[in-house]
């Protein structure tokens, strides 16, 4: 049991036990392990959001959804090594993304600028969401920004083309979400 304040940390939903997948340390449920923090679990509406892309074009969640699923893989910052490793893993997962109907976009408080210079540096061609200003609002909303940090934890939402969210999982600090976890969430787009 996790304690927040002064009181015990008690689920709301039986959906908030979650797993543990293969002692990797990510959980397929709405409790953050980093913290006992809550993030969006499945079946909750997703918050709507207007965000810049890497090239500063808009891109809205009603927009993504009207043309299928859509996952929000949030990280804290481009550049840093593990970061550097999911976006890799990523980009090279999206023939599995595709299969699933479902676009994959990385979102970070990074500005769009710093976004734009991380793809091209890595020489990947996955979407990027800048959630710059205001500072982390987006990744607040859905539960996934470090108050204390001031940055988005690792927290992944597989969102239907209903726009509600179908699957969420989280990994702690300093660990990388294994490609199994994200095939596992893309399952529960039917």
């Amino acid at each position: 049991m996790t304690m927040t304040g002064s009181r015990p940390w008690a689920p709301s939903h039986p959906s908030e036990f979650g797993s543990v997948l293969a002692g990797l340390g990510w959980r397929a449920s709405t409790l953050d392990p980093s913290g006992g923090a809550v993030i969006l679990g499945p079946g909750t509406p997703a918050p709507e959001f207007a965000l810049p892309d890497q090239f500063g074009a808009p891109r809205r969640l009603a927009d993504l959804t009207a043309r299928g699923g859509v996952v929000l893989a949030f990280v804290p910052f481009a550049f840093s090594r593990i970061c550097t490793g999911e976006l890799h893993d990523l980009d090279a997962a999206r023939p599995m993304f595709e299969a699933a109907a479902a676009e994959v976009f990385l979102v970070s408080v990074d500005a769009k600028y710093a976004l734009r210079a991380w793809a091209e540096a890595e020489g990947v061609r996955l979407g990027m969401l800048s959630d710059f200003w205001p500072h982390g609002a987006i990744a607040r909303a859905y539960g996934a920004f470090d108050e204390q940090a001031g940055f988005a934890r690792r927290a992944t939402f597989v969102i239907g083309s209903d726009g509600v969210i179908r699957s969420s999982f989280s990994a702690p600090a300093g660990q990388a979400r294994p490609i199994a976890a994200y095939r596992d969430a893309l399952a529960a787009l039917g």
